[in-house]
């Protein structure tokens, strides 16, 4: 049965190889998503530009879940960049410290937030260049501060995306910057923020890294399955 799953998944996968194909395919799978998971969206609590990038920040290596559980604390004490940047070293790590990394976040967070202050006025940019200026921000920090704060479409790959724009076919990049790239050539733009929070979503809730639900998933008579069932190229 797994090796005409296999068989099946490559026909499926050759039958979308024009750009046009991928592009329908990965509309598709949009469009399904969104009544699959109509509330889909960033999962991180947050008040205003500044505490989403802090939160951001905080979630790497980390749960959501935690952060939402640290920030709370972090912004009734420090709630602006001109506080942050001022903020004891020691005492904003024994904030965060359940994040894991706390050293380095802390770290990160304060010269960021110097940055903010030094550079923009204490408020957070609204351009990619800008953003990659700050101290622990990557493109996918900045993607998520555009696309939900400032709604400016940005396609965010973190491991759940990256995982399913692999299985699903878009993509055969395993470098988050090409996932991203190539994933948004074939989604209209105002669609880039979203689809990242509905891949998320179905990451977490059928599509799992170590065992996914695929005969209880919505595409599985569709997905190519790449990388699934075969152990040197398991997601």
């Amino acid at each position: 049965m797994a090796a005409k799953k296999t068989s099946a998944g490559k026909r499926r996968s050759a039958s979308r190889s024009s750009l046009a194909d991928k592009k329908a395919w990965a509309v598709d799978v949009c469009q399904k998503l969104k009544r699959l998971y109509p509330q889909a969206k960033c999962a991180l609590d947050y008040q205003n530009p500044l505490q989403l990038l802090v939160a951001t920040i905080l979630s790497a290596q980390c749960t959501d879940v935690r952060v939402n559980m640290v920030t709370p604390c972090l912004f009734d004490r420090y709630p602006t960049a001109k506080d942050l940047a001022g903020a004891d070293l020691s005492d904003l790590e024994s904030i965060i410290r359940s994040t894991g990394f706390f050293r380095n976040k802390a770290k990160n967070i304060k010269a960021c937030a110097q940055r903010l202050v030094d550079e923009f006025g204490g408020k957070v940019p609204r351009t990619m260049e800008d953003l990659l200026s700050l101290a622990g921000v990557a493109r996918k920090t900045a993607n998520v501060v555009l696309g939900n704060a400032f709604g400016v479409p940005g396609f965010v790959v973190d491991t759940h995306v990256g995982r399913l724009s692999r299985r699903l076919g878009f993509t055969r990049q395993n470098d988050p910057v090409k996932v991203e790239r190539e994933v948004m050539e074939l989604l209209p733009a105002e669609d880039w923020t979203l689809m990242s929070h509905l891949l998320i979503s179905h990451g977490r809730a059928t599509c799992q890294s170590r065992k996914p639900a695929c005969d209880k998933c919505f595409f599985e008579a569709d997905c190519p399955k790449i990388g699934i069932g075969h152990p040197a190229t398991k997601q």
